[in-house]
């Protein structure tokens, strides 16, 4: 681990490699029926004129659930939850207008669910060869428009055969659970900006970043406001709020993230019950990032007392910068990267800090692919990285419905966390191991 100081800003240069084996890609009642609705979600960071784009069309053909964790997409088992969508596919802009101001859109429903507790979902798109009425793609099914009106080809992975994959990891209490009679609103949350994939060649393809849940019509939602503490005004910059979790290993990872308004108001909604923790970091026009703000126990229904960032701990934004690479058996392979920086922010907590909201990066992490290169080392191929991300240390708190207490925790320090997939598999796993974090932690 290398590192270059200068005096308004870090450039930390922190190899990340992956380097070994790169390259290779629960029970249910039998008694009565019950009806899911299937819904879509996406609260997105990355729309135009703050970010890249302006929308971004997928068109689903399908939505199917199985009770087993382990069901291959080929194999049996898998309910059909959304029958109406095969023969009249839906494209969908996923940084449209909510028509309710929760939903997306409403996918379709079954009213011949089997009662059980389902531990996968899966997603299926149309081809982009796929003839699709009323198409705002031009010829492709799938596609993103640019900020300036650009119409680019969506590239999909293996999603439109096996379907984008769910895990019971990353549904809500860990399975969509039903019984029999009962009426339920699954929600699929998706995470646009995290899934899109900038190739060298001037495409974009999609890596699928998904959570569904179930969710009710009432206190599904959790808002706030965030302001300037020295002026008692909204943040004259942008402001972005990440939602996380617990993963298995009690490391918080983000599950939504979305912008606060001109106001500096911020909703999530829907969202699956449970505990949250909640992530601000902003940075305004001129380049200066405040102290991220870090809010533990949060909960659907929850109202967030106004945040108030600390101006005076405003500085400028700290770069970190550097390689990830990856390594076959013998030589090079490419794989998609998943790249965050977690910051250890009390004894018992770890959070996954969101990039800096500014025009150079609109999503939470970064999708990267690497590839062959001069520059990379011998026997890997590789892509190098650049993160503008709070510098100053974060204060954090825990909520209380009476007002929420912050405390600046230490000195700020980032650990890069890189998790890899083979390319075009619809997030299958590659590498081994197929995470591989900073030892050093990467301090501005």
């Amino acid at each position: 681990m290398r590192y270059v100081i200068a005096a308004a800003t870090v450039a930390a240069v922190a190899a990340v490699a992956i380097l070994i084996g790169c390259g290779s890609s629960g029970s249910s009642s039998s008694t009565g029926q019950a009806t899911a609705n299937v819904v879509l979600s996406d609260p997105a960071t990355c729309q135009a004129p703050g970010g890249p784009f302006a929308h971004v069309y997928v068109t689903v053909t399908d939505v199917k659930a199985s009770t087993s964790s382990s069901a291959s997409a080929s194999g049996s088992g898998f309910v059909d939850l959304t029958p109406g969508l095969s023969s009249a596919p839906m494209q969908i802009d996923l940084l449209g207008q909510a028509n309710n101001q929760c939903f997306l859109a409403t996918l379709g429903s079954t009213k011949q669910l089997p009662p059980g507790d389902y531990q996968q979902i899966r997603v299926y798109l149309a081809s982009n060869s796929t003839s699709v009425p009323n198409n705002k793609c031009n010829n492709s099914a799938n596609c993103v428009v640019l900020s300036d009106g650009t119409v680019e080809p969506l590239e999909l992975s293996s999603e439109t055969q096996t379907g984008i994959k769910i895990p019971s990891g990353q549904i809500a209490s860990g399975g969509f659970n039903i019984n029999s009679g009962q009426t339920k609103d699954l929600d699929i949350n998706f995470n646009t900006c995290v899934s899109l994939v900038a190739e060298g060649n001037g495409k974009y393809r999609l890596k699928p970043v998904l959570h569904a849940g179930e969710v009710s019509t009432t206190s599904t939602s959790i808002n706030g406001t965030v302001l300037d503490s020295a002026t008692g005004n909204p943040v004259s910059g942008r402001v972005m709020v990440a939602l996380e979790q617990k993963d298995s290993t009690g490391v918080d990872r983000i599950f939504m993230t979305t912008m606060a308004d001109s106001q500096g108001g911020f909703t999530f909604c829907p969202l699956p019950a449970g505990d949250y923790d909640m992530v601000i970091v902003a940075e305004t026009n001129t380049g200066m990032a405040y102290a991220p703000v870090v809010i533990s126990g949060v909960s659907p229904g929850d109202t967030i007392s106004t945040v108030h960032l600390n101006a005076a701990a405003a500085v400028p934004a700290a770069t970190l910068s550097g390689m990830v690479t990856s390594q076959g058996t013998s030589s090079g392979v490419g794989v998609d990267v998943q790249l965050s920086f977690l910051e250890q922010v009390s004894s018992s907590m770890t959070v996954t800090m969101p990039l800096l909201p500014n025009a150079n990066q609109s999503s939470s992490m970064l999708s990267l692919s690497t590839v062959a290169g001069s520059t990379c080392p011998g026997g890997t191929y590789c892509v190098s990285y650049s993160a503008d991300m709070p510098a100053a240390s974060a204060y954090v708190g825990a909520y209380a419905s009476s007002g929420i207490v912050l405390a600046q925790a230490g000195a700020s320090a980032y650990m890069a966390d890189a998790i890899a997939f083979a390319p075009a598999s619809g997030e299958t796993l590659d590498c081994t191991p197929n995470e591989v974090r900073s030892t050093t932690a990467i301090t501005p």
